[in-house]
């Protein structure tokens, strides 16, 4: 069975930089989505979310925009917005898992509300002729509380739904939750998309073994700490290029000197590599020493020596 890889996004990391960077250095994703449009109450796109979406900062990859909301006003202002730019489809986020979102209702907080979710649906459905899929978790609270949305899911022609195996308290902590997840395969006409713990090749094989009818996979924080994931999968191997490190090292090289250039000052850069070294660090063979060395970096002149040493030792 050929199978759909998709990026799931991470607020702060896949944006439109690391996506090219990733799409051109790695490949192996179908589809990216865009970080959640937010509004903050003002009918009003943030200039970053703008930029990220442009479709000229996204010519070499299929691109589906998100939003984030409670509200059906800001999810049809959303949809006007990504529609002129050329846009078919919007992500809805009902899955992420961070209180302050969730107790604004909104992401994996909104799930245990059927009313409000089915509101929103139906005025964008009967408003507009964009195209919706759902990004979700199992509930907030608890992993039933999916299954109450799927009678009224199941009311819109929505493209999928894709389910990260946790409850939003979970945040990121604990395992996955796969009976939680099967339990939905069957309980709704929309097809299913799998998200959650997908962290190597071993893990993706254990979930297509137990979900034999799910052909769309969702990488988030696997897809960061190991950019070689998708293709491997695809591939259906477990080894790596030759030239693994001078890969790694030309897409590290693009991104740093991108966001150098798009932020001010050394402090920035200096704390943006080191969100993404916490990821990146899990695929070298000293995870923590390595994150250790970065973080001890104090200037850029450092960090690149640093990284250069870093790769050095991988390639010894």
């Amino acid at each position: 069975m050929s199978v759909t890889l998709l990026s799931s996004p991470l607020q702060g990391f896949t944006d439109f930089r690391f996506r090219n960077a990733i799409n051109k250095y790695f490949g192996g994703i179908d589809t990216f989505y865009a970080p959640y449009i937010r509004m903050n109450g003002k009918l009003m796109i943030k200039n970053n979310y703008q930029r990220d979406l442009k479709p000229e900062n996204n010519t070499e990859l299929e691109l589906i925009p998100q939003i984030m909301t409670n509200d059906a006003e800001e999810f049809l202002f959303a949809v006007k917005y990504i529609q002129d730019l050329g846009y078919k489809e919007m992500n809805w986020n009902l899955g992420c898992p961070y209180p302050m979102v969730t107790k604004r209702g909104m992401g994996s907080g909104l799930i245990c509300e059927p009313e409000k979710i089915n509101h929103i649906l139906d005025r964008v459905h009967s408003e507009t002729d964009i195209l919706v899929s759902m990004k979700m978790r199992l509930g907030y609270e608890h992993a039933e509380e999916i299954l109450n949305t799927f009678s009224i899911l199941d009311k819109y022609p929505l493209k999928n739904v894709a389910i990260h195996a946790r409850i939003g308290k979970q945040l990121y902590k604990g395992g996955v939750n796969l009976d939680g997840f099967e339990r939905c395969i069957g309980s709704t006409k929309h097809k299913l998309y799998y998200n959650g713990d997908i962290t190597s090749i071993a893990k993706y094989k254990e979930m297509q073994a137990r979900f034999t009818s799910i052909d769309h996979f969702m990488i988030g924080r696997g897809l960061i700490a190991d950019p070689f994931l998708p293709s491997m999968i695809k591939n259906d191997t477990t080894v790596y290029p030759t030239n693994r490190w001078e890969i790694f090292s030309e897409f590290h090289d693009t991104i740093y000197e991108q966001y150098d250039a798009a932020l001010s000052g050394p402090t920035p850069i200096k704390m943006k590599m080191q969100g993404f070294w916490e990821y990146f660090s899990q695929s070298f063979s000293n995870p923590q020493k390595t994150f250790k060395m970065i973080k001890k970096a104090g200037n850029p002149k450092k960090y690149r020596a640093v990284v250069a040493e870093i790769l050095k030792k991988e390639q010894s």
